[in-house]
């Protein structure tokens, strides 16, 4: 198992999720707070899960948008966290604010759907701590992320960033290790290619996507 290779599994849900994430080989946990996600975790929920994941595995919270107040209440409630994922259209400055605010690593999603979307990527290099380059959704989607969609990755073939970058969007088992030579990403995040149903991870499904990612 490649120790160069990250695999985040975003939108946990279920505590018997984390078991099944980490003997899978996954060293990145993400955890939804976003109310019209299936994936959207009670500050409760996520502090009962957050514990239980043992030192050394990254605890991601993904946020969308959210004011001061609803991240000081996420940190107060859940201290485990490890950092904080800005996945709405949070401007540079305010991943800044947020940054120095918290004193967290943020990571700052960008949708990309064509090449004049990587521009946006270079403005946010400068006060993120990693950049998620996701599929961006739909006009019409609900969901910022977690639609199942993929971008064609031949866009940033090559490409690379002066800080740690992850791939995300429409990613499962079939299709990471050809994202993975494609792209030479070495984190990937994937949330419903692992799921059975909008919410609900499957064991099975996690254990082949990290499979095909870490071979």
């Amino acid at each position: 198992m490649p120790e160069n290779i990250n695999v985040k599994i975003c939108g946990l849900t279920d505590p018997a999720d984390v078991p099944a994430a980490l003997l899978a080989g996954a060293r990145t946990l993400g955890f939804v707070f976003f109310e019209k996600s299936p994936r959207h975790l009670s500050l409760e929920a996520a502090a009962h899960m957050a514990e239980a994941v043992p030192d050394g595995i990254c605890k991601v919270a993904l946020t969308v948008n959210a004011d001061d107040a609803a991240l000081d209440a996420l940190l107060a409630a859940v201290p485990f966290l490890d950092m904080l994922q800005l996945h709405g259209n949070e401007s540079p400055a305010r991943v800044a604010e947020v940054k120095a605010r918290y004193g967290l690593p943020v990571m700052k999603a960008v949708g990309v759907a064509d090449r004049d979307d990587l521009a946006a990527l270079n403005d946010y290099v400068s006060v993120a701590d990693q950049l998620l380059v996701d599929a961006k959704p739909p006009k019409d989607a609900v969901l910022p992320g977690g639609n199942g969609l993929a971008f064609d990755w031949r866009l940033i073939a090559g490409r690379r960033w002066p800080k740690p970058w992850m791939l995300a969007g429409g990613l499962n088992a079939a299709n990471v290790g050809e994202a993975i030579a494609l792209t030479g990403a070495r984190q990937v995040d994937v949330s419903s290619g692992v799921e059975s149903a909008p919410g609900v991870k499957d064991a099975e499904l996690i254990r082949a996507f990290c499979d095909a990612a870490l071979k």
